[in-house]
């Protein structure tokens, strides 16, 4: 069974509470079940992990090799200047799909570049939580069994 790590970063377990008018008022709980349903449907494990702390997240990219056949992350503001994340990704090499619940590219300026991206398969942005779907759904045709 294909099995995935979902980490989501800095701010992300405020869901419910922080700008719901950018981010719904569902709480990271709800999120977490939802995507256990799909993985479910799609018979594949997830894990998750939340964190404030950029230490961390490098620590739980470093721990997934080998362990993990690809990871989901929505690193939050992580995304627009973490080199230690991205060199975190680049050194495991575990394919890897960024998520936004949100359109970065149509808020801030600052939130328009992620430093991450490119050691990615790809991004999803502006869909809610259904981006997180969509990027375990890809994550399983992208990796072999």
């Amino acid at each position: 069974m294909k099995k995935f790590l979902v980490i989501n970063g800095v701010n992300l377990n405020m869901l419910g509470v922080r700008e719901p008018e950018v981010y719904g008022s569902a709480t990271l709980n709800t999120l977490y079940e939802q995507i256990r349903k799909k993985a479910d449907e799609l018979n594949c494990q997830v894990d998750f992990v939340q964190s404030n702390y950029e230490g961390e997240i490098c620590d739980k990219i470093q721990q997934a090799y080998g362990v993990y056949d690809g990871i989901i992350i929505n690193p939050g503001a992580f995304t627009h200047y973490s080199y230690a994340i991205r060199d975190a990704l680049g050194s495991v090499k575990i394919p890897t799909i960024e998520v936004h619940i949100s359109n970065i590219h149509k808020r801030e300026e600052f939130r328009h570049t992620s430093v991450l991206v490119a050691e990615c398969l790809g991004q999803i942005c502006g869909l809610g939580f259904k981006g997180y779907d969509l990027a375990l759904e890809a994550l399983c045709d992208a990796v072999e069994d």
